[in-house]
């Protein structure tokens, strides 16, 4: 059964992220991810002082704060600064990363909280994390990813053609009337949330790796946007399947033999892009 669970929330995981990467491919942010999960550990150690308390309350709303203040952050410097974004990102979340560690350094001796503590989390705790709800027995990941999830599909289609036009013309979309600056932070803040509730369950290799490799693997071989969201979907589930039994195989880490499930399967798409290509062609 354990088995079922660590494959379940790798499979929600990828479903949550992957959606909203596909937006961020799009507006070539796609390693925001990575920036998110650096930038937030300041956030959760601020939160810890503030609150004296590591309960995961108030250390999540410290990192989804720090996760919205880094995106406001990396567009400030990438509008005003002249910046391209790629560069906005490596200096605010190196910065922030910077301060998250001289905080942890410095509140050590005060605080049971470490970097690996709030950066990494360990898909393989999942089914020793079980608690009842409505007589089932399931560990309590899988529910608070399971409403992520539920809440990443709604908005998503919800708003899918705001994003969309503002990610492919962002001119032409100011020019006809669309609040641009609304349909940005609205992506960055719900990849923030995503982020931020994925890292405690399958720590930040996995989250970055599901928000970038899943949709940049389906636009290799569709344009549709409801095939890629199929693909991305199946891409995950296939990914915490075969990731699961490489690391039982080879008895490595679960949420690196996951990450490494995806990268091939993006070699696949990429293959099989080239071989349509050349008969086409």
């Amino acid at each position: 059964m354990d088995a079922f669970w660590i494959i379940t929330t790798g499979f929600l995981v990828a479903s949550s992220t992957g959606m909203l990467g596909n937006l961020l491919l799009l507006r070539r942010m796609s390693m925001m991810g990575d920036a998110l999960s650096h930038a937030v550990l300041p956030g959760i150690v601020i939160a810890y002082l503030i609150s004296g308390s590591r309960a995961s309350v108030p250390l999540f709303l410290g990192a989804i704060l720090m996760g919205v203040v880094t995106t406001l952050l990396i567009q400030f410097f990438s509008s005003k600064g002249k910046m391209q974004s790629d560069a906005a990102m490596g200096t605010v979340f190196t910065f922030l990363f910077a301060v998250g560690v001289i905080l942890v350094t410095r509140f050590a001796g005060e605080a049971d909280i470490d970097a690996d503590c709030v950066l990494h989390g360990e898909i393989a705790f999942v089914p020793l994390q079980t608690s009842s709800f409505l007589g089932l027995k399931v560990p309590a990941p899988i529910w608070t990813l399971l409403a992520l999830l539920l809440f990443i599909q709604v908005i998503f289609w919800w708003g899918y053609k705001g994003w969309m036009i503002t990610s492919f013309n962002n001119e032409y979309a100011q020019s006809i009337g669309i609040r641009t600056a609304f349909w940005h932070y609205s992506l960055m803040a719900a990849t923030s949330l995503a982020t931020v509730v994925s890292f405690e369950s399958v720590g930040a290799i996995l989250v970055i790796s599901f928000l970038v490799v899943p949709a940049a693997s389906a636009y290799l071989i569709t344009d549709s946007l409801k095939r890629i969201t199929i693909l991305i979907m199946a891409q995950g589930l296939i990914s915490a399947i075969f990731g699961y039994y490489i690391a039982e195989s080879v008895g490595g880490s679960i949420s690196g033999s996951m990450a490494v499930a995806s990268f091939l399967q993006f070699v696949a798409c990429f293959t099989w892009s080239k071989i349509g290509a050349k008969k086409e062609g």
